[in-house]
């Protein structure tokens, strides 16, 4: 069962919307971006506190502190569409770095400082490591006014409203997509990822030098509102990754790289849906706007949710298995994999449309998946076991473990997995609410 354990944000239907949310890969700091008409940032602490218990003997509890606020004095114009942290590590030598993306156009990349008390901080988190503790203990999260998110980058090219952004695993890589049917991919030379320094301290992170766009994407004929990184298996091209976008035109795109430059590898939706497989309309995938692609761990499988009220299910096949499996499918080239559409929950969210889907990490244990839509609801959903023959990897079965009905007060536009806890997940809504569950099997 799923069951709300906090509110950092209160619901508001007149206030600004909470549009997404993520996580540092630590899972220690979370951002939320709010749109119009008072676009923010706001960016949580997980602290330790100190309870008493009845027999005397304490514990510790998590709990979130608001560290900051990005306005739109910061950096953006117009409103904050989407957030991100990138995966590098978090040490003493290495500060938080947050991506935001707006309806500016642009990208804006910021680096985290605290005026006061960073010797003691630092200490704590010493501490909090030699006793085997995750979090800093929350005396030493200091005012929100004395902390803050500094910019550092700028990356322009978009000619207007950008949806989306992703990171590669590394933090070497970081894309965004937007209404100009584009997709940028940015090498990033920050701290703590491949190709970057390795302290800020021995660097003055110039915005020259942070970033440099590797390639524009082109192929989609609408908006892309949603991209996601992922590993290629050598299936594709030569790079390590790959990446996948939803977008406005019905169509998930498939992105590859080799010899450094990116390549459509693949369009999907185009063809139809295996018979096996419930379908709403001609056997096709998607018949309306693919919101939201979310890759599970591992890579092999990835979800997308559709405005039609979809969810799907992707897997991948090898360039040996497609030969002997599907001879006549077309591909870029003979050595190339590929995805299939194995599994399709034509209803997931009562007729509305699919705004997010998550997967559980892999630490989690559980492989569960996270859903949220305009029904107001988030859902969990479980695969059913192979062993008891409800199906099978080339035809899997998923059922609703469990609905958060009516979870916001409006459409429920993200949720997340906490990257190291399975039990936790964040949302947040059109009602400018954001809000913390615990998964319970």
């Amino acid at each position: 069962m799923i069951e709300a354990i906090s509110t950092l944000t209160s619901a508001n239907l007149t206030r600004s919307p909470a549009w997404q949310a993520s996580f540092s890969i630590d899972g220690k700091y979370l951002a939320v971006c709010f749109g119009n008409p008072n676009t923010h940032v706001k960016i949580w602490q997980c602290c330790k506190k100190r309870t008493d218990g009845d027999s005397g003997s304490g514990g510790d509890e998590e709990e979130w502190k608001l560290l900051a606020t990005i306005t739109q004095d910061g950096g953006h114009t117009r409103s904050i569409r989407s957030v991100a942290f990138a995966p590098t590590s978090i040490s003493y030598d290495v500060v938080p770095i947050l991506a935001t993306a707006s309806f500016d156009g642009k990208v804006l990349i910021w680096e985290y400082c605290n005026n006061d008390n960073d010797e003691d901080t630092m200490q704590e988190k010493n501490n909090d490591e030699d006793t085997g503790h995750d979090y800093i203990s929350s005396n030493s999260v200091t005012d929100e006014q004395s902390t803050y998110f500094e910019p550092i980058a700028q990356l322009e090219g978009h000619d207007n409203e950008v949806k989306d952004l992703a990171w590669n695993t590394t933090g070497s890589l970081l894309a965004s997509c937007g209404r100009d049917k584009t997709i940028w991919i940015w090498e990033c030379f920050l701290p703590g990822t491949i190709g970057g320094v390795e302290s800020t301290n021995n660097m003055n992170v110039d915005e020259g030098e942070a970033f440099e766009c590797l390639a524009v994407l082109q192929g989609h004929d609408g908006d892309i509102k949603s991209i996601a990184f992922g590993p290629s298996h050598n299936q594709w091209g030569e790079g390590e990754e790959i990446l996948i976008s939803a977008s406005y035109d019905n169509t998930i795109k498939v992105w590859a790289e080799e010899a450094g430059d990116w390549y459509c590898a693949m369009t999907l939706g185009e063809d139809n849906v295996p018979r096996s497989i419930p379908s709403s309309s001609g056997g096709i995938v998607h018949t309306s706007t693919v919101w939201c692609v979310g890759f599970a761990p591992g890579g092999v499988r990835f979800f997308s949710g559709s405005d039609d009220g979809s969810m799907a299910v992707w897997k991948l096949y090898t360039a040996t298995e497609r030969k002997k499996l599907f001879p006549n499918e077309q591909v870029v080239s003979s050595t190339d994999g590929l995805w299939k559409c194995v599994g399709r929950l034509p209803d997931a969210h009562s007729g509305h449309a699919v705004f997010s889907i998550d997967c559980a990490p892999t630490r989690a244990g559980h492989g569960r998946i996270a859903s949220a839509g305009g029904d107001n609801s988030i859902n969990i959903y479980r695969e059913e076991s192979l062993a008891s023959g409800n199906g099978t990897s080339d035809a899997p079965k998923f059922s609703s473990e469990d609905v958060a009905a009516d979870a916001h007060d409006g459409d429920v536009n993200c949720i997340k997995w906490h990257p190291r806890d399975g039990r936790c997940l964040v949302s947040c809504g059109d009602d400018g609410a954001v809000k913390l569950w615990r998964y319970i099997r």
